[in-house]
């Protein structure tokens, strides 16, 4: 069996910077680990180079209010993207962070919402994640909305959803057709395992890409200079998601 020259989190993070490259201001939450590698990437890879905030990391917060100064950035139009994620997400981008079966009485319940909806609502480009692409996470419909992915027409809404990330693929979300599209397969991943991994309904683009693995130079940065800055904010994340130098 041949050993990929690249591990999982690196190629996810180099999925998520390609579809960030070019924004002023990007922002991760805390406990995001792929997307604050991704957020790095990107920054080391466009001209001029965005600013990155992420929560939880000394090296990398200017805020002296931590989530607030974030959430007042975000009413002034000041961040471009961000990433959210959620225990079940559907195929019109709604996401639940509350619990999974009845809300008096759920099966299982999560830390909440936090200030989910608020950002969703307010930044343009939200990437949506999750690295366990199975029926189970993506479901026909979010047993509760913590944020949603669509709003009325009367609603004030310049933020939304962009994209989507899976272990598998890359899917575009169509605000005006209110669905996903896959765009993109990971090497060695059909559509049709696609298909039946997902829970929810979406349409196919024209021309479905194959991911390209991260590159060389991608790979230096990533192993270099971006794992050394994440040392501070997640030291075992970046003892354990980058491949050696040597290889081995």
């Amino acid at each position: 069996m041949t050993v990929p020259a690249y591990t999982h989190e690196e190629f996810i993070a180099t999925v998520m910077a390609r579809l960030v490259r070019g924004l002023r201001h990007i922002a991760v939450g805390a406990l995001s680990p792929v997307p604050a590698t991704a957020a790095l990437l990107a920054r080391e890879t466009t001209t001029p180079p965005p600013r990155v905030t992420i929560l939880g990391s000394p090296r990398h917060l200017s805020f002296t209010d931590g989530g607030r100064e974030l959430f007042d950035c975000a009413a002034q139009g000041r961040i471009d993207a961000f990433f959210l994620s959620g225990a079940q997400i559907d195929g019109q981008a709604n996401i639940n962070l509350v619990g999974i079966g009845d809300y008096a009485q759920p099966t299982r319940r999560f830390p909440g919402s936090f200030g989910s909806a608020y950002l969703y609502h307010l930044i343009p480009n939200v990437i949506l994640f999750r690295l366990e692409h199975t029926p189970r996470i993506f479901v026909p419909k979010v047993d509760f909305i913590s944020a949603a992915g669509v709003s009325p027409p009367h609603v004030y809404r310049p933020g939304g959803p962009r994209f989507l990330v899976t272990n598998k693929c890359v899917m575009r979300f169509d605000p005006a057709a209110q669905c996903f599209e896959l765009v993109e397969r990971y090497p060695e991943i059909s559509a049709a395992e696609i298909v039946d991994c997902t829970g929810f309904e979406f349409r196919h683009a024209p021309k479905i890409t194959t991911t390209l693995p991260p590159t060389p130079h991608e790979l230096a940065l990533l192993r270099g200079v971006i794992r050394a800055e994440l040392q501070g904010a997640y030291p075992q994340f970046a003892a354990k998601a980058f491949k050696p130098r040597n290889g081995s």
